[in-house]
């Protein structure tokens, strides 16, 4: 009997009852969002400090970093993928603040990392204790950022080590056209999936520790074959976790990225102007304020009543970097615009766990991390705040300004 109910509440209560927290941060999202910009400062502090606590509460106490925080269940266990790619983000605001505990934790994070690389050299998907427990390409080029960056700055042979296995290893199981189809994610829907340009981006991050092993050049063949995937008008078909016809901004942040970082190593025109199509149609999605819907369909349309915040402040990262490679200042306004926006949807004072995150959509009750409070969020929106911070710094950029420095920021 004591099954059977528990059957039934799962089907019918598939979500744990609202918290009293959920329940007031909904309502204040429903009331708008806060009246003053906090400013990039403030928030790239809040948004560190709340990374530290999310290593530090870890549910697997193991190094890595939470996946999330949920107003419904609290901490998740540590996720590989994004501690990957946190990584280079804590180099930078160790770094950057001459902060030698912002340095220990990047270790922890690395050895973490290297602790659970499959002896082939892929890492798994999901979080720690997500079954099936099978390599997965999308993840392990997320973390081959981390490694690369590791091996980069702490000069450790097991990073390196790490670094060449799973670059190698992506290398050697992409199909000849360009596309990973062997390893996919159990976790998301199935099929061919353009967005892996970023897992491009961990190899031409290899290539520039260690050329000479093809890292580039296959990174390079999967951004040529997303692009067969790309319309006149910069969307990309085969481009989401779940809905290919109404992808994630979080996706197409992905893809965009990609696309960029390939043109950075590789200095082609091409790759450049095939950003450049993308990002002109997104700068027309963006709203009053800043808003972006959280998806959107071929047309560059809203398909979503909420927006998904790591997909605006990735968005906004790749509009600085075009900003730098061409001048143009409808980039650095664009980008300024969706930054503006999401660190207007952070909580700076309190003592609680929501302090200093970034939720997966505003309002927290949205589809994309819907209640949760996500690592990569936080990651996101420190990488594009810290940009922007250097452009405000550096004045007025001209038209082919490198962004090389800030392209694992």
């Amino acid at each position: 009997m004591l099954a059977f109910l528990t059957s039934v509440k799962r089907r019918f209560f598939p979500h744990p009852p609202l918290t009293h927290s959920a329940r007031s941060e909904l309502e204040a999202d429903l009331g708008g969002l806060l009246a003053d910009d906090p400013g990039a400062e403030a928030v790239i502090a809040r948004c560190t400090q709340w990374l530290c606590l999310a290593q530090d509460k870890s549910a697997s106490h193991d190094g890595g970093v939470a996946r999330d925080y949920s107003l419904l269940t609290g901490w998740a266990t540590s996720y590989p993928e994004t501690t990957g790619y946190i990584i280079p983000t804590m180099i930078a605001m160790a770094r950057r603040d001459d902060d030698a505990g912002l340095h220990a934790r990047a270790r922890r994070m690395l050895d973490w990392c290297v602790a659970i690389q499959f002896p082939e050299g892929g890492f798994q998907g999901g979080k720690i204790d997500a079954t099936p427990r099978v390599p997965v390409t999308f993840n392990t080029g997320q973390i081959l950022l981390g490694l690369a960056a590791g091996a980069a700055e702490y000069q450790d042979p097991r990073y390196l080590d790490a670094m060449h296995r799973a670059a190698a290893w992506l290398r050697d199981t992409q199909d000849a056209d360009g596309c990973w189809r062997r390893f996919p994610t159990p976790f998301a829907k199935r099929g061919e999936k353009a967005y892996e340009t970023h897992v491009s981006w961990g190899l031409f991050e290899a290539e520039r520790i260690a050329p000479g092993h093809g890292y580039g050049a296959a990174g390079l063949r999967q951004v040529e074959w997303a692009l067969t995937k790309q319309q006149p008008n910069g969307w990309f078909a085969s481009n989401c976790l779940t809905d290919a016809d109404q992808p994630l901004t979080h996706t197409i942040g992905y893809v965009l990225r990609g696309v960029l970082e390939a043109h950075l190593l590789s200095g082609r025109a091409d790759l450049l102007q095939a950003a450049v199509r993308t990002a002109n149609s997104l700068l027309g999605a963006i709203g009053p304020g800043g808003y972006m819907a959280g998806r959107l369909d071929r047309n560059f349309s809203p398909a979503a009543n909420y927006a998904c915040l790591t997909g605006s402040v990735q968005i906004a990262h790749c509009f600085f970097l075009l900003y730098r490679l061409t001048g143009e200042g409808r980039y650095l306004g664009a980008g300024r615009m969706l930054t503006a926006f999401v660190r207007r949807t952070v909580r700076l004072e309190g003592d609680d766990a929501r302090t200093g995150g970034i939720k997966g959509s505003f309002p927290v009750n949205g589809d994309y991390g819907q209640w949760q409070y996500l690592n990569w969020a936080a990651k996101f929106c420190i990488d594009a705040n810290l940009v922007e911070i250097e452009l405000a710094n550096a004045g007025s950029l001209g038209a082919g300004a490198s962004a090389n420095a800030t392209a694992n920021a």
